[in-house]
């Protein structure tokens, strides 16, 4: 089980071509990228700055990952969330789920996706393009 956040771009096929690499065992792999967009509830986004506290945002990531593994019979589970400013069109976060079946993959999936959408300690700042060129001026 591997947790990461960091202000890097990831290449999703690479880190999900290691998360299965050499299992025989996996028959199955259901991952989730979220992408930054330039629209949120109708407002236009320049930018979108996520921040976090270092440590205590790892543990609780590392937390929900054993709760999934707990509840479902999963091989193993990546997570990798980036923090930092990020534009529309960026990838935000990975979330790659190894396991014998589908339905136990995509359950462990959506469960993780769902606390990091709702629960994780992420702190969330959008700028609109107006925002943008204002700081230029």
């Amino acid at each position: 089980m591997t947790v990461r956040v960091q202000t890097g771009d990831f290449d999703a096929g690479a880190e999900i071509a290691r998360l299965r690499a050499g299992n025989p065992a996996v028959g199955a792999v259901a991952s989730f990228i979220g992408v930054a967009r330039d629209v949120n509830d109708g407002a236009s986004v320049a930018t979108l700055t996520l921040e976090h506290y270092p440590g205590m945002t790892e543990r609780a990531l590392e937390d929900i990952v054993a709760q999934a593994r707990a509840r479902w019979n999963v091989l193993d589970i990546l997570v990798v969330h980036r923090v930092g400013e990020l534009r529309p069109l960026e990838q935000i976060v990975l979330v790659a789920v190894t396991s014998a079946h589908r339905g136990e993959a995509f359950a462990a999936c959506e469960f993780i996706m769902d606390y990091l959408k709702t629960e994780a300690p992420f702190w969330k700042r959008e700028s609109s393009p107006l925002d943008e060129r204002e700081a230029h001026e």
